[in-house]
């Protein structure tokens, strides 16, 4: 009894300690926030729903609605001015809408990716996602090194060689697009680019043939989920925590899983293809080798390390291509005029060819200032953010050094300051001939982390656009919303259902 008496007593002693010191670590916790608080709230900002939960609230309350939390951004930067901040418990984010400040931030290598959205993102719920991948990447000397071994691959002479394949595989869509115009079949656009896309990326950069218009496959499935994984896990402090969201989290580990699982088997098999002296293609999968390559000994971390660029290029490699190939139809559908014009244009520069040429990419000019105008009112990728360690004055406003710069190509896309009629879908504000937009618009990024593959993406993209105009008239279910839809990328919405009828040409 009286040993029990004496470890009760030292239990009761530890357990009063414990409560006071996590008593203290609240207090202390309590009082960092109150001073972030007082070190940014001469900012411009909307108020706080929460002392602790800052604005998450409010983004919880529009993801619920099935709402996209970038209006908001657009509507506070509108009432707030071109830099305004944000509060998510101890995080504070200073969201800019000034072309000046945005040049400054993009364009210098000083201004690293921030920690708090990147961080995020090495894993969804405790699985292992995009990790320190080429685009997660923030230390700069880790990220120079993958940029400059992943460069031969989207060089304009490895480019030249993927026409071939982008031929191909539109051509699949367009046998299957004939197929529903002959059959009277409605199209769901977004899913059919989708298969077509993904198709590409696995074949040029993986060299793997899924043949997805034909065969059914986990991996768009895993993709969504993965992007929606990302939006709860950023915007949503408490998400985890909520058992009525377990299964989906549940859902999202086993997502991850199969990316990275399906990607160590094809790193496997053309690293023993490699070794094996067999000829291989010079594409992204063997330049992630060659990466690894580089250390004397491959730990397992190295290995974790070339999944986090194959999960990386996988993902961006479609994901946006298919989103914007679905907007850019949406809108030519829903503007006839716009329409007969590029069409037009294909027919000048395509005639009856089959086997679209690089050469003949340069020569659609208007095609390229319709994808151009699809991304400024739908940018795919609706924004980037930089952490900023030093103080910065912008618009007048001193910023303390500490933060987080969230930069929006969504809001300042639409904003009237930058474009006047923003809603309005017109491809002229891109013509060779007009000013070109000064630092507000950036569907791509700028400045040293760039997208790499924007020259792949948009070749892809004129390929696909360019067959479709050439062969079919389309026009839009009756009825469906034009609203768009927040999975980490924008989408359409609805799917963009569309009628498809072979075109007739006249003598």
């Amino acid at each position: 009894m009286a040993v029990f008496a004496v470890l009760s007593s030292v239990c009761a002693t530890a357990f009063a300690w414990l409560l006071s010191f996590l008593f203290i670590a609240f207090l202390a916790y309590c009082f960092y926030i109150k001073y972030i608080h007082m070190k940014y709230d001469h900012i411009p900002g909307p108020p706080r729903n929460s002392f602790f939960l800052g604005h998450s609230p409010t983004f919880v309350r529009i993801m619920k609605n099935d709402g996209i939390v970038h209006n908001k951004f657009l509507e506070w930067a509108e009432t707030y001015g071109p830099v305004y901040r944000m509060n998510i418990l101890h995080y504070i984010i200073l969201v800019v809408t000034c072309p000046e400040a945005t040049k400054e931030i993009l364009m210098s290598p000083k201004y690293p990716k921030d920690r708090f959205l990147y961080k995020r993102m090495f894993n969804l719920f405790g699985q292992r996602f995009i990790g320190t991948g080429l685009v997660t990447a923030i230390d700069h000397e880790t990220w120079y090194k993958q940029r400059r071994i992943m460069d031969p691959a989207f060089s304009t002479l490895y480019l030249r060689g993927l026409m071939g394949t982008f031929n191909e595989r539109a051509e699949k869509l367009m046998d299957k697009l004939s197929d529903l115009a002959d059959s009277s079949t409605q199209a769901n656009m977004l899913q059919l680019v989708n298969c077509v896309t993904l198709d590409v990326i696995a074949k040029v950069a993986f060299g793997v043939d899924l043949d997805l218009l034909s065969n059914n496959s986990p991996f768009p499935k895993a993709i969504e989920t993965c992007l929606k994984g990302i939006v709860y896990q950023v915007r949503d402090s408490l998400f985890q925590f909520k058992p009525k969201n377990w299964p989906f989290i549940d859902e999202v580990r086993k997502a991850c899983r199969l990316l990275r699982t399906t990607g160590a088997q094809w790193i496997r098999d053309r690293r023993t293809a490699m070794q094996n002296g067999d000829d291989v293609p010079k594409d992204i999968l063997t330049q992630i080798i060659k990466t690894a390559a580089t250390e004397k000994n491959m730990s397992e971390e190295d290995e974790e390390f070339m999944l986090d660029n194959f999960v990386t290029f996988f993902i961006a490699g479609q994901e946006t291509t298919a989103n914007q190939l679905a907007f850019c139809i949406m809108e030519l559908a829903r503007h006839p005029e716009i329409l007969d014009k590029v069409t037009k244009e294909v027919d000048d520069v395509i005639g009856m060819k089959q086997e679209i040429s690089y050469d003949d990419l340069g020569k659609l000019v208007y095609l390229s200032q319709v994808l151009k105008e699809t991304l400024r009112i739908y940018p795919t990728a609706p924004g980037t953010s930089r952490e900023i360690h030093g103080d910065m004055i912008i618009d007048g406003v001193h910023l303390p050094g500490g933060f987080t710069c969230m930069l929006s190509s969504y809001a300042m896309g639409r904003m009237e300051k930058f474009f006047k009629e923003t809603l309005k879908f017109d491809p002229d504000r891109f013509h060779p001939d007009a000013p070109k937009p000064y630092y507000c618009y950036f569907p791509f990024a700028l400045g040293p982390r760039s997208c790499l593959g924007k020259n792949f993406a948009q070749m892809e993209a004129k390929v696909v656009m360019a067959k479709l105009l050439q062969r079919f008239d389309f026009s839009l279910i009756p009825g469906q919303t034009f609203d768009l839809q927040d999975t980490g990328t924008l989408r359409p919405k609805s799917g963009v259902i569309c009628t498809v009828k072979h075109r007739k040409y006249k003598n």
